[in-house]
């Protein structure tokens, strides 16, 4: 794709071959055209509301979704829109705001499509301090697309996420292969200073990868392979990610190995209760919230 953003990761420049993502952002009454390329393409609001244009070829007409969007990721769970390979994209908002515009290189040309709010599966995850919430907004259950995987996780202050590690980087029965890109938001804390989180991503002898990184709202992790995780929340900042796969697979599936030396956590969790702070949000607003 082509145009302004805060963030961009292409295939190309990520090393690997299906996963994108861009991050966009827009002044109050501002408009920016986008070509999707050979890549599927959502739009997720993060903040403000938008109207997304998806141009296609001359024998189509052209289709705009009104996004309402958020005041902010950890508020509520947005809608957001579906753009398919091979179209024009255009973005403006009123308000102003920052879109997230996770994307894959795909083959199937599928239909503009609008995703309510209302309709995304919020799911919570874990148990104790490892609880957390995944808004499966673009997961293969969710939410028809070629190859696109996504999702939203919100994890409470000084819990972990991504945990057990896992990986998903071997084509097997219990496995897909699936490029991944982590991008992050961190909520700032009682004082209003910015916070920040932590990532790890580990390989194995075969293919060794090591990452331990802070990370602070804007921030983007990319796994082309390894254990990841965990997904850290330091005590008393709130933390977001976005996950955006795709891979070669012939199915479009989300299967992934935990590590052996800590799959026993998940064993755990029928003990102890989920975290009172979640549900985060929902499609009606902070804690369900009309």
């Amino acid at each position: 794709m082509s145009g302004p953003g805060t963030t961009e990761i292409t295939p190309e420049g990520a090393g690997w071959t299906y996963s994108g993502l861009r991050v966009v952002a827009l002044g109050a009454g501002e408009e920016v055209a986008l070509e999707t390329g050979a890549a599927e393409t959502l739009v997720l609001p993060l903040s403000g509301g938008c109207e997304a244009t998806v141009g296609v070829p001359a024998d189509e007409v052209a289709v705009t979704f009104r996004l309402r969007g958020r005041p902010d990721v950890f508020s509520r769970v947005t809608d957001f829109a579906y753009a398919p390979r091979d179209a024009t994209l255009v973005l403006s908002s009123r308000e102003g705001g920052r879109f997230a515009l996770p994307s894959a290189r795909c083959e199937k040309r599928l239909p503009p499509r609008y995703g309510p709010a209302e309709k995304v599966p919020v799911e919570l995850r874990g148990a104790g301090s490892m609880t957390r919430q995944v808004n499966n907004f673009c997961t293969p259950e969710a939410f028809e697309a070629d190859r696109l995987i996504a999702c939203e996780v919100l994890t409470p202050g000084g819990n972990w996420s991504s945990y057990p590690p896992h990986k998903h980087d071997e084509e097997t029965p219990a496995e897909a292969v699936l490029e991944e890109i982590y991008y992050f938001e961190v909520r700032a804390g009682l004082d209003g200073r910015e916070g920040m989180a932590y990532q790890r991503v580990y390989g194995t002898p075969e293919r060794p990868i090591d990452v331990l990184e802070e990370v602070r709202t804007g921030d983007a992790v990319l796994i082309p392979h390894g254990w990841h995780g965990p997904s850290i929340a330091a005590p008393g900042y709130d933390l977001y990610y976005l996950n955006v796969m795709a891979g070669p697979g012939a199915e479009r599936a989300w299967r992934i190995c935990d590590d052996p030396a800590h799959a026993w956590i998940r064993d755990t969790w029928p003990g102890q209760p989920v975290d009172p702070r979640l549900p985060m949000s929902s499609a009606a607003g902070p804690e369900g919230e009309a």
